[in-house]
């Protein structure tokens, strides 16, 4: 996935509010849109050096917006809004194995009263929802982890894959790491408990469960390497 422009570098001054970051840019102190709920626990020291994106829409109350932290050498995708297009082009492109037998593709497809899930992907045999989560959080070298603060929704997310599974849908949930720096992955018990029994769960009920890196510069995201899960971290 490109960036419509090539990002600009700046440092990293606060985040605040949860949705803003203050920027410190060609001397000046700039105020950009942080598209991230979570916590973005580790990635807020001050002094990072970060990149983001400029817009021209005259309806934009902020202009810049937040796309990658520079942390320990390693760049971090920080937008969630960009997840899905990452996974959205690698499905086009065939680039996740597991899932290359599914031709169809369709977007943000209501499941249940309550519940829309990212992707529905069929065959002409077989039809797949899809939920992708976003994963930015390493406390221990080489090992990404989700989540970095309580996710009711992203619980909520796994009980209806697993409503999904039971009614005949294969049913697939994949953690996309917007950073290369990992070769592990994990669910951070230790955060959100909940989500870790949900997760086991859907584990238990037939839920696939899929996780890939990313290769990021100022210019692209794209998927890279599938990462495993391993239940003894």
């Amino acid at each position: 996935m490109k960036f419509k422009n090539k990002l600009l570098q700046g440092t990293l001054i606060k985040r605040y509010k949860r949705f803003f970051i203050d920027i410190k840019y060609q001397n000046k102190r700039i105020i950009a849109h942080c598209p991230n709920s979570g916590s973005m626990m580790g990635l807020l020291k001050e002094g990072n050096q970060v990149w983001f994106s400029k817009t021209d829409d005259p309806k934009r109350k902020l202009k810049y917006t937040l796309q990658i932290v520079s942390i320990n050498k390693s760049l971090v995708g920080t937008n969630t809004h960009l997840t899905n297009k990452i996974v959205l082009e690698a499905l086009k492109n065939k680039k996740i194995e597991d899932l290359n037998k599914f031709n169809n593709i369709k977007n943000k497809v209501k499941f249940s009263d309550n519940t829309r899930f990212d992707f529905l992907i069929t065959n002409k045999k077989e039809k797949c929802y899809l939920e992708v989560k976003n994963v930015t959080l390493v406390r221990k070298k080489g090992i990404a982890e989700f989540p970095d603060s309580i996710t009711s929704r992203g619980t909520k997310h796994l009980i209806e894959l697993i409503n999904a599974k039971k009614k005949g849908y294969k049913a697939y949930i994949l953690y996309l790491i917007q950073r290369d720096d990992c070769k592990n992955f994990k669910i951070a018990s230790d955060i959100d408990k909940i989500y870790k029994n949900s997760f086991d769960m859907a584990l238990k009920s037939g839920v696939k469960m899929l996780c890939y890196d990313c290769k990021l510069n100022n210019e692209e995201i794209i998927i890279n390497n599938q990462i495993y899960y391993d239940k003894r971290l």
